[in-house]
């Protein structure tokens, strides 16, 4: 596990979101010198931390994790997520069209 790309990351993430290490330690309900040392890569937060950690951030773990997941499933639901949240309304039924004919195609 690359512990200072995850860190990086949530780094990025935290800051995005406006937020302080002791800000998002208090979302979390851990002590904010352990959020600073998983930013630093000399640890790696418990499951029930890194869970709480990408929803104080709003975050998908995916992202958190790209480096070390390569592709799955997870991944192309997280893309396809990520091109909807941007889409506006005519794109968004244009692209529901699209996927339901695809799909039919395929079924056939």
């Amino acid at each position: 596990m690359d512990k200072k790309a995850l860190g990086k990351r949530m780094n990025i993430a935290r800051k995005s979101c406006g937020l302080t290490s002791e800000g998002l330690s208090e979302r979390c309900n851990v002590n904010a010198t352990y959020i600073r040392q998983i930013e630093a890569g000399t640890k790696v937060p418990s499951l029930p931390v890194f869970v709480d950690i990408c929803n104080a951030l709003e975050i998908s773990p995916t992202y958190l994790l790209t480096d070390m997941l390569g592709q799955n499933e997870m991944s192309h639901f997280d893309a396809l997520s990520e091109l909807w949240n941007d889409a506006e309304p005519d794109q968004i039924r244009i692209i529901t069209a699209m996927l339901r004919t695809a799909l039919e195609e395929i079924k056939k």
